[in-house]
């Protein structure tokens, strides 16, 4: 970012300042989508906190509402219109409400267009590799009393300095990149995220010495595909630098792709001391042909490969990936070769998901979409196998003690209840007390369930 843009948006933090000066101004923040949006959304809140407004949960009651959405899935796009379109009501009732739309829909030029034409209390847009530019956007709304839909210049750089308010003091994203280079043929991201631009080792290690001298004792590195990761050093010697740090935390990173998982990387996460016992390795497909076709750049060969090796390296840690059930041209063979995967690996969770044409990639334009009744078809027979197989791997840990990382009170629980995470990130319900609350505590696992661990908080 240039000195003129500095000074540019330094100059709207002042215009937005002068008008929020003792009015008592409110800021609500919806957020849509995936980790990468939740930690988005922090910088919205925090730049909102700089230019004087206040944080609210409840949207009635805002001055300024920001809704932070995702364009990985259909469902998820027409969910955050559904809301924004709630969102009416309130801009009648207070004019001077201003509300902005954020996030990944809104780096598609059909989607601004139809928020422009259809949406009229909407008062601008911004897209995700323009989110520093907030404070101008805003400035020009209050001040010149216009709506603005202009694309932005895109940043190709990762921006540094953008205030944060972070919602959780025990657990943190840190996002070490941005935008995808990968152009999976089903994939938005790169078209709304653009490419790959890696922050400065330097800065992501500051950060979390930072974190981690406030108490924080989880923290989440984030990419589209962390293991490409090219700042001063690579991926793997990334991870190693930020091991080093001292103090009660852990380290997790989301999310890799198959085809740069080095055995580096897998020889600095065995030895690793503040490394989560995890490792999330998308799949997709368990067919060649669908990879081939997806442009993932691994085949089931190279996969299982990697897959045997970590499992020999680290073999107690937790292994989940993801599945596209339903992609272009795939035939029950494929489907079955995928299955035949889960089989083999038997990971821990499996984040399935239908195939969802996104306008604009190559997989949109294929021949061959399968039909939404053999889709859900597949999907049902692909979650009652692994509901087997997490459920297999889930009663190896019962009457077993594990750290558990307490998170919250579990609504209607009668006031003992309470939800948390192992070390490798499995959801755990526990009885437990307020005091126990973003603190590590050791856990009798009483019995399990697929996807839930049920427990007992032991006191000291």
């Amino acid at each position: 970012m240039n000195i003129e843009t500095r000074r540019d948006i330094q100059s709207a933090y002042e215009t937005v300042c002068r008008y929020t000066e003792g009015r008592n101004l409110c800021a609500y923040v919806l957020t849509f989508g995936c980790q990468q949006n939740e930690a988005d959304s922090e910088k919205l809140r925090g730049m909102a906190l700089k230019m004087g407004y206040s944080l609210t949960d409840a949207p009635e009651k805002a001055d300024l509402i920001l809704v932070n959405t995702c364009a990985i899935r259909q469902h998820a796009e027409l969910k955050a219109l559904s809301i924004i379109g709630s969102f009416k009501h309130l801009k009648k009732e207070k004019p001077s409400l201003v509300i902005g739309v954020t996030g990944c829909m809104t780096a598609q030029e059909h989607r601004v267009q139809d928020i422009k034409m259809r949406y009229h209390y909407v008062d601008f847009t911004l897209e995700p590799s323009s989110l520093h530019l907030l404070p101008l956007a805003l400035a020009e709304v209050l001040s010149v009393k216009k709506r603005r839909f202009l694309r932005e210049d895109c940043s190709t750089e990762a921006i540094e300095g953008i205030p944060l308010s972070r919602t959780c003091r025990h657990r943190a994203w840190v996002s070490i990149m941005y935008g995808c280079n990968n152009f999976c043929s089903y994939c938005i991201v790169p078209y709304v995220r653009l490419r790959e631009r890696s922050r400065s080792a330097a800065d992501i290690e500051e950060e979390v010495r930072t974190l981690v001298s406030e108490g924080c004792l989880d923290i989440t590195l984030l990419g589209q595909n962390v293991n490409s990761y090219k700042g001063e050093c690579n991926f793997a010697e990334l991870l190693r630098r930020l091991d080093r740090i001292d103090g009660d935390f852990q380290l997790r990173f989301m999310t890799s792709h198959p085809k740069d998982v080095s055995d580096e990387l897998i020889h600095v996460m065995a030895e690793g001391k503040h490394i989560a016992p995890h490792l999330h390795l998308p799949l997709q497909s368990g067919s060649d042909r669908i990879l081939k076709a997806m442009n993932r750049h691994y085949d089931i060969a190279r996969y299982m490969q990697t897959v045997n090796h970590f499992r020999a390296a680290c073999p107690d840690f937790a292994l989940t990936t993801d599945i596209i059930v339903g992609f272009p041209t795939e035939t029950e063979e494929d489907f079955e070769a995928t299955l035949d995967i889960l089989r083999r690996v038997r990971f821990d969770l499996v984040y399935a998901f239908l195939y969802s044409a996104r306008k604009g990639t190559p997989a949109a334009e294929m021949e061959g979409q399968i039909e939404e009744s053999v889709k859900k078809e597949r999907f049902a027979r692909l979650l009652a196998l692994q509901d087997e197989i997490s459920l297999e791997r889930a009663k190896a840990y019962e009457n077993k003690t594990l750290r558990v990382l307490v998170d919250s009170k579990l609504e209607k629980s009668g006031g003992t209840l309470y939800a948390g995470r192992t070390d490798s990130g499995k959801l755990v319900h526990l009885v437990a007390d307020d005091s126990m609350t973003g603190k590590y505590c050791q856990t009798h696992i009483d019995r399990a369930e697929a996807f839930i661990l049920h427990g007992t908080a032991l006191k000291k």
